[in-house]
């Protein structure tokens, strides 16, 4: 039976797909396959090199997507990533998605063809960065003369790829709308209309899973703000290992 595994967007609530990883690793689960969306992504190419949960967790944790960032010229973005590529090269040395030890998809954004595209081949960290380059607050990412950006503009949970190649399908989304009081900045407002954008995209994919996991506690933390890494990993975690998970057969 093979299964596939889908890792959904959500800025540094990303971290609560290593914990719910880990729980239904201690389930009995592993995935065959696995498909990411900007932060999942990320998470997913860390997972499919070969890391443990723990220790993709202590060399990403305490970093946000602004930790890498570089306020630039906005011709295409307000900031740059390049930081994000340089740390993903230093970590993950298989330089090619088609190399990694589990199979992986990552969904970026064609913005010329206006079209979501799910990627398994090609330079891992290249599409890693354009995954998870939201639009306006991130530059989008030139490849083969095209701009990409995060797939969560047209899927923020991409079960797609696993259909028809998998037996059971498991989503995990970590980006369920919260109230925000008040924003302080643009980079604040972008991050919210880019998250508000990509929701109904999430949950349409729900009635598609085998099992869709969304853990709860996940809308006290803010898309943007990495200083709570290890709180997310053990709320997806603690959330994950509560939950009764008939075989799968």
């Amino acid at each position: 039976m093979k299964i596939g595994i889908a890792l959904g967007g959500g800025g540094v609530r990303g971290f609560a797909h290593l914990g719910v990883l880990k729980a239904l690793e201690e389930k009995g689960i592993r995935p065959d396959l696995i498909s990411g969306v900007s932060a999942g992504a990320i998470i997913g190419a860390f997972v499919a090199s070969g890391y443990t949960y723990e220790k993709t967790l202590k060399i990403l944790k305490n970093k946000s997507l602004m930790a890498y960032s570089k306020l630039h010229y906005p011709k295409y973005g307000l900031f740059g990533l390049d930081g994000l590529k340089e740390d993903i090269q230093k970590h993950i040395k298989i330089k090619k998605i088609e190399n990694l030890q589990i199979p992986l998809f990552v969904t970026v954004s064609n913005l010329n063809d206006g079209r979501v595209e799910y990627v398994k081949e090609g330079d891992l960290s290249t599409y890693l960065l354009a995954s998870a380059s939201i639009p306006v607050l991130f530059a989008p990412v030139l490849i083969d003369g095209k701009m990409y950006s995060d797939g969560g503009l047209f899927d923020n949970l991409p079960i797609s790829p696993l259909l028809q190649k998998c037996d059971v399908i498991i989503a995990v989304n970590v980006s369920p709308v919260h109230k925000i009081e008040k924003f302080d900045n643009l980079v604040q407002v972008a991050s919210r209309t880019f998250q508000l954008g990509v929701h109904s995209n999430s949950i349409r994919h729900k009635e598609r899973c085998s099992l869709f996991i969304e853990p709860t506690g996940l809308r006290e933390y803010e898309i943007l703000n990495g200083n709570h890494a290890q709180e997310i990993f053990e709320l997806g975690y603690n959330y994950t290992k509560s939950l009764e998970i008939a075989p799968f057969e």
